[in-house]
């Protein structure tokens, strides 16, 4: 059998964990282990995860903005930066309350399957007016980089862009110049 990952930061939760794993389990979510501890999915769409940490223990549900919250338990854990998850924190085994637990669950599960879900947001391509001069100087180099996917195309527009001073600007098109002729990407030996 696969050795169980709870995602538990100081392992002083055990007991509460397991109580909520077991109302989980009256449900039809699916166990899965990821990100080294339990997510629990819906047709394979991540809809609730559990966790310990130093001063609670938490449900976290990935798209808990949409919940109704009727009870003003779920918190934003890292506001301004967290667009839908929301957690419902725990401080003691006295604060579960499996009937309130369940309502919201189940409203999580529905929501999943009506695909309430917020997408992340597509960042515009950075340009880079030294990198945009030399395409337009070197048409060779230019149609060579329009036949790149444009993720690889965006890869060479960030690298480029996100060079502050000249000399590494020069540096850095030397080194993508061969790239893009010969049809790889910035990061392909990485793949």
């Amino acid at each position: 059998m696969a050795e169980k990952h709870t995602w538990n930061k100081v392992n002083q939760w055990a007991e509460e964990l397991g109580k909520l794993r077991e109302i989980v389990h009256k449900t039809e979510l699916v166990e899965t282990n990821k990100w080294g501890g339990e997510v629990y999915t819906v047709n394979n769409k991540n809809v609730l995860g559990l966790g310990g940490f130093k001063n609670y223990f938490t449900i976290w549900f990935f798209n808990g903005v949409f919940l109704k919250d009727t009870s003003g338990v779920l918190v934003n854990a890292n506001e301004g930066v967290t667009k839908g998850l929301r957690q419902w924190r725990f401080f003691s085994k006295d604060d579960i309350d499996e009937k309130r637990i369940l309502e919201y669950i189940h409203e999580a599960i529905e929501n999943e399957k009506a695909g309430l879900s917020i997408k992340p947001e597509k960042k515009a391509v950075m340009k880079c007016a030294f990198f945009e001069n030399e395409l337009n100087s070197n048409s060779e180099l230019k149609k060579a980089l329009e036949k790149l996917t444009p993720f690889k195309q965006k890869e060479f527009w960030e690298y480029m862009a996100t060079a502050k001073q000249e000399k590494t600007k020069i540096i850095r098109l030397e080194k993508i110049k061969p790239l893009i002729m010969e049809n790889r990407g910035l990061n392909d030996k990485y793949r």
